[in-house]
């Protein structure tokens, strides 16, 4: 006679109300007390059977199985929930846009546990023919973090996203530089607007957008120390920046910047209608000790500088306002230290990147100075042919 299996053994049965065979196995019991039992199921036996082999295998490595219902869209939807906490507002924002627009209408109905590495790459393609391949990076970063979460909770065995390239994506809007006549002609035209300060400090001394928009009175010294040996000039401290904690962008982006007397002049002339912006609004001034800031004294929005320095600069000769943004006012900055000859790691350091090799990739096309020195050497070397001795 067949042996009768033993309480908790396990079996496989017909569920009536599923329309499918169901296979259990019993692995002990838990620490409150609790029967571990791990099913699997199948429109047939040997379906259901397998179904099980496989769920005690991944049990045995350390995994659990999503459960069939678990999706893409729930994925993302725990990251931007939860994987985001402390990230800035506008981070998330983005990320919340990305996902929405992007991740969730083509591959959020997916199964997760189905996802695969085909299907991540073909999507990714798809976008490439429209989006730029910056947008795409990011694309790729938000499902690579959701679906790491994911597998960080045993809601799928492996990270598929890890694995696929990003796709060259379409080109995106280059960035440029004034040249000496444009800034010039920029300086001028901005001399007559409430954004003269902003304009002259961001192209004399190269600070980020960032930096500009969070910059206080605290660190400003329109006098410095001229008693000082050697004696200190008015300089700004670039010490924060609009980024979650005030930091700024890296660690080498603290720095001082001495402040040509063009600057000295705007910003003298920036606190005097300060002054008369916090008369003017009364009550409803709110006190933020912020150099640039509304009329009532509020933090400024990367929308707001965008459309004021737009404004600012109409009527420039030889610049179209709607073709440029404030950020390439620190373009401009490199481009001409460039050109005057100031060598690559003195630029490196007044714009506050990490290394010489950052200013050279993000700046690569404002990087023009003709290295002479070599040819300089060899005429010495080796007399052209055509020279008399």
């Amino acid at each position: 006679m067949t042996k009768r299996r033993g309480r908790g053994d396990g079996g496989l049965h017909w569920d009536q109300a599923r329309q499918r065979w169901i296979a259990t196995a019993s692995l002990g019991c838990a620490p409150d007390g609790k029967r571990i039992v791990k099913r699997g199921s199948g429109k047939t036996k040997a379906a259901a059977k397998a179904k099980l082999i496989e769920v005690l295998r991944d049990h045995e490595d350390g995994l659990t199985i999503a459960p069939n219902s678990y999706t893409v869209v729930n994925a993302v939807t725990d990251w931007l929930s939860y994987g985001l906490n402390g990230r800035d507002q506008a981070t998330l924002a983005t990320c919340t846009f990305l996902a929405n627009t992007h991740i969730i209408p083509c591959l959020g109905a997916r199964k997760l546990r189905d996802l695969s590495a085909q299907d991540v790459e073909k999507w990714l393609t798809n976008k490439a023919a429209t989006l730029s391949t910056r947008t795409l990076q990011a694309l790729h970063s938000c499902l690579n973090r959701a679906v790491k979460r994911a597998m960080a909770r045993d809601k799928v065995k492996r990270n598929v996203v890890a694995l696929c390239s990003v796709p060259q994506g379409q080109p995106g809007r280059p960035s440029k530089a004034l040249n000496l006549a444009q800034a010039e002609a920029v300086l001028t035209t901005a001399e007559r607007t409430r954004m003269r300060a902003y304009v002259v400090i961001s192209l004399l001394t190269g600070p980020r957008t960032e930096e500009l928009r969070a910059l206080s009175w605290d660190h400003v010294d329109l006098h410095g120390k001229p008693d000082d040996n050697p004696p200190t000039p008015p300089h700004i401290a670039v010490w924060r920046s609009v980024r979650a904690g005030a930091d700024t962008k890296t660690r080498k982006s603290r720095r001082t910047l001495a402040l040509p007397q063009r600057c000295v002049e705007a910003l003298q002339a920036h606190r005097k209608q300060q002054d008369q912006d916090r008369i003017a609004a009364g009550s409803r001034w709110q006190e933020h000790h912020l150099v640039f800031a509304s009329k009532v004294g509020t933090p400024l929005d990367p929308s707001h500088v965008r459309r004021e320095f737009r404004r600012a600069i109409r009527g420039a000769a030889g610049v179209n306002p709607d073709q440029w943004t404030p950020r390439e006012l620190r373009h401009s900055f490199v481009s001409l230290l460039s050109d005057s000859g100031v060598p690559l790691d003195e630029i490196s350091r007044l714009v506050g990147h990490s290394s010489t090799a950052v200013t050279e990739l993000v700046y690569r096309k404002q990087i023009r100075p003709v290295l002479q020195q070599g040819a300089t050497a060899m005429d010495r070397l080796f007399r052209p042919v055509d020279q008399p001795e």
